[in-house]
Order: C-alpha cells, then sequence, then structure tokens
C-alpha cells in the first residue's frame, strides 16, 4: 500500500491542448479517491498518466514518496481495471490470472495461492477453468478485478470499470469494489463520468472541470456546500436549480422567475436551490418563491420529479414522495426557505 502525490501535474498534447492544467493532489495510503467530470474534463488523461501509459509534460507523481515520471507502467507497483476488461480470450480464468504473475517470476505456488485468494474474495472458482467468452459482462469485470487483486499492488487504477454493464449489474459491482476495497485498504484512484457511482464510492470525490481541480471533499460535503456552481449542477440527480440573480440598487430579481425575500448580498449572481429543498405550497419561512406551471412527472418509485416552467420561461424541478397526484398542465407554487439557498458570485464561486 502506499500514498499518491501529485505536484502541479499538467500535460499538454502536440499542437498546444492542454488536457490537465496543474493539478495537485495528495491521496492518503488506503485511500479511495473518485476522479468525476464531464467527458473531456481531463480525469481519464490524469489518471494514466498515474499508471504511466501517457508520459508528463510537467510536474510530479510519486507513489508511496518515490517519484515515478521516468518509471514504466511494470515498475510502479499499480494494478489497473479497464472499461473493456482486457482478458485474453483464449485462455481460461486461472491462466488470465496467473498471466502477470509468471510473467514477474513468481513461483508456481504462490501463483496458486493468490489465484485461490483473489477467486474466494470475488466468488470466482466455479470460473476459473472458464474462458472469458464463457462469461457474462459481470463475471468477466471480477475476472479484471481479481487480475489486479493477485498483483498485490500498492494501488489500484480503475478506468470507468463499469462503464459497459447494464444499469443493474452496475449497481452490484458498484458495492462488490467498494466492499472489496475496504477489505483489502488499498489505495485506489477510480475515474467515472456519472456522480450517482461517484457518490456512493468515494472517501472523496475530486471534481475536474477544463483539466483543472473545481474541488475536492467527502461527497457530503460536495452535495451540501459545492464551492463552484459547476459542481453544484454536477453533482446531484436531478442537479440543483440555478438561477441567474440581477441587483437593481437593493432589489434583486431572478429574470427566469420567482421572487426572494432574503437578502442576497451585492455579490450574488446566481441563486442555487436543491430540488428536494423546494417544497409546493408557500412555507412559513418563505425565502423563496415561484409560479410554475407543471411541465412533466417523472415518477422513480419512491418518489416523483415535478419539472415546471415559471411565467418568464424560467424552468425549475422539485421532488415530492411517492406517486405524485400533481398533473402536467397544473398552476401552483413553490417555495424554499432561507437555508436552502445556495449563492454564487459572478465567477460562479461559493458565497459564503
Amino acid at each position: 500500500m502506499a500514498s499518491i502525490t501529485l505536484s502541479d501535474v499538467r500535460k499538454v498534447y502536440p499542437g498546444g491542448v492542454e488536457a490537465v492544467r496543474g493539478v495537485s493532489l495528495d491521496i492518503a495510503d488506503g485511500e479511495m479517491v473518485v476522479l468525476v467530470g464531464p467527458s473531456g474534463c481531463g480525469k481519464s488523461t490524469l489518471l494514466r498518466m498515474i499508471a504511466g501509459l501517457e508520459t508528463i509534460s510537467a510536474g510530479t507523481v510519486a507513489i508511496g514518496g518515490r517519484v515515478v515520471n521516468e518509471l514504466e507502467p511494470a515498475a510502479r507497483d499499480i494494478a489497473m481495471v479497464f472499461q473493456n476488461y482486457a482478458l485474453y480470450p483464449h485462455m481460461s480464468v486461472r491462466q488470465n490470472l496467473a498471466y502477470g504473475l509468471k510473467n514477474r517470476g513468481t513461483p508456481a505456488a504462490e501463483i496458486a495461492r493468490r489465484i485461490d485468494a483473489a477467486a474466494a474474495i470475488l466468488e470466482i472458482a466455479p470460473f476459473l477453468d472458464r474462458r472469458p467468452g464463457q462469461l457474462s459482462g459481470g463475471q468477466r469485470q471480477r475476472v479484471a478485478m481479481g487480475r489486479a487483486i493477485v498483483r498485490e499492488p500498492a494501488a489500484f487504477l480503475f478506468d470507468e470499470p463499469l462503464s459497459n454493464l447494464d444499469a443493474k449489474l452496475r449497481v452490484q459491482m458498484r458495492v462488490e469494489i467498494r466492499r472489496l476495497q475496504r477489505s483489502l485498504a488499498t489505495t485506489s484512484v477510480y475515474v467515472t463520468h456519472d456522480q450517482l457511482e461517484a457518490m456512493t464510492l468515494a472517501d472523496r470525490l475530486v471534481v475536474l472541470n477544463g483539466g483543472r481541480i473545481e474541488q475536492v471533499g467527502t461527497p457530503i460535503e460536495l452535495y451540501e456546500k459545492p464551492a463552484t456552481s459547476f459542481v453544484a449542477a454536477f453533482i446531484g440527480s436531478p442537479a440543483m436549480n440555478l438561477l441567474p440573480a440581477v441587483r437593481n440598487g437593493e432589489a434583486v430579481t431572478l429574470p427566469g422567475g420567482g421572487k426572494v425575500a432574503a437578502a442576497l448580498g451585492p455579490e450574488v449572481a446566481t441563486l442555487g436551490i436543491r430540488p428536494e429543498d423546494l417544497v409546493p405550497g408557500r412555507r412559513d419561512d418563505a425565502a423563496f418563491t415561484a409560479e410554475l406551471t407543471v411541465a412533466a412527472v417523472e415518477l422513480v418509485g419512491a418518489e416523483s420529479y415535478v419539472h415546471g416552467t415559471t411565467p418568464e420561461g424560467g424552468e425549475l424541478v422539485f421532488r415530492v414522495a411517492g406517486r405524485s397526484a400533481i398533473a402536467p398542465g397544473e398552476g401552483m407554487m413553490v417555495s424554499a426557505s432561507a437555508e436552502a439557498l445556495h449563492r454564487f458570485g459572478t465567477e460562479g464561486r461559493r458565497l459564503g
């Protein structure tokens, strides 16, 4: 096991395209850190630089206190799990698990011990003599994880390993990966664009945007106190309602609709409200109110998400429990308390 330290890491491709722009991050020994962000934000490039699959244009990557910039991937004591499994189709599961260890000269008895241990952890012992083509997607992903486990590396790197699985399998494998990482206590860096996956897996989340870090913190910290309007919109499903605010003297108006009774301060450029903090009707302590016409109602099981439009053309989403009696075309009021309001400045930074 080992810590991972990134110091002002940059990646510039030919032609001057800067994919990663000065990322610095300390990942503690045994910690599970998830890199999340939209496509093209630099998260996979950053992971590949840690792995040694991409050259580093500037800065340093250290694993266990050792700078690894010039080391080949095999010399970095890491194991990587890819989204496409990368299994040898002509080999059995057992042979796939043993392949890397044989190449490193590991004794046969030790290889057998590690394979048996990994197979027990991942519940793939019945499949050891099958070939990858005879397995389901979830079973193949377990084998790919087993190949990483038998290496007994200092760190695991996961590059969107669940993206090829169906929704049910993604949930199952998400639980498996988190349980596995906690039981092995191996430092892990996990890349995904799925914010739900990120929230449920991470000890700490790193939100990337345009090659830079927007915010680092626990999932609940990022959800409750997003540092920027970008993080506010990215973390949470449905996304936070973000309303542009315009100040006219002492008054604040919301061009997209809604009224504010709370003091916002002169620096506020955007007002944010989570869907679960908007309630139908007028709260006694309402600091925000808006008139809506219901456009759509999404039933997702234990709750429903109501999408509405304001007379000014703005859009708001709010959550109600269970099957809602609210119907499209219905007019209604929604409100929120002062504690539910998130304030962001002209550059999108959180205020207060």
